[in-house]
């Protein structure tokens, strides 16, 4: 009879995220994993792969929750710039927080840490960044079509330049103690929306 795991995996995995998210691959050892997570490291191994793969799977479980946040806020009935700009504004005010930025973000962290030397870690980084362009994308083009957005505008643009303003204000609020910087940054780019 097969012995039933005498952990929850789901917990596990939410754990050791929280601690890669905080700490970083290469600063996080298995040892840490072990303490952190209060499983023997051979349960790790069985359960989710070695270090790597279990980071991996932890960037999954970070993209999975943050885009179904963003989609459901992107996404909502009615006007589709105040959503944008909402979303905007979280990020910046996120970056700002004393008690969140030193954190940063598990992707931004992942993109500046791994992805230059790790061809899974940036497929991921990769697939995320496409996904939030895309939410962005389709409701920019929502709002243009309901007169939101002026026609001259392009849709494409305005969602590439707003990933790369969200990525950057994260890695800014993470390194700086000066809010005033990311808020600054995010209404200026809020005014090429109007």
């Amino acid at each position: 009879m097969a012995r039933t795991k005498e952990f929850d995996p789901d917990a596990a995995l939410q754990s050791a995220l929280e601690l890669f998210w905080r700490r970083g691959y290469e600063a996080t050892s298995m040892a840490d994993l072990v303490e952190h997570l209060g499983v023997g490291r051979a349960s790790i191994y069985a359960t989710f792969g070695n270090k790597h793969a279990l980071y991996l799977k932890a960037l999954d479980r970070y993209g999975e929750s943050r885009d179904a946040l963003m989609l459901h806020e992107l996404s909502q009935a009615g006007a589709a710039l105040p959503a944008v700009r909402a979303l905007v504004r979280r990020f910046a005010a996120e970056a700002a927080d004393d008690a969140r930025r030193a954190a940063g973000c598990f992707v931004t962290n992942t993109a500046a840490e791994l992805a230059p030397h790790d061809a899974a870690a940036a497929r991921r980084v990769e697939l995320s960044w496409d996904h939030i362009e895309t939410l962005m994308h389709s409701a920019l083009v929502r709002a243009q079509a309901q007169g939101e957005l002026a026609e001259d505008r392009d849709p494409r643009a305005l969602a590439r330049m707003l990933l790369v303003l969200m990525q950057g204000l994260r890695v800014v609020g993470k390194a700086s103690a000066e809010p005033g910087r990311v808020r600054d940054a995010a209404e200026q780019a809020l005014t090429l929306l109007d």
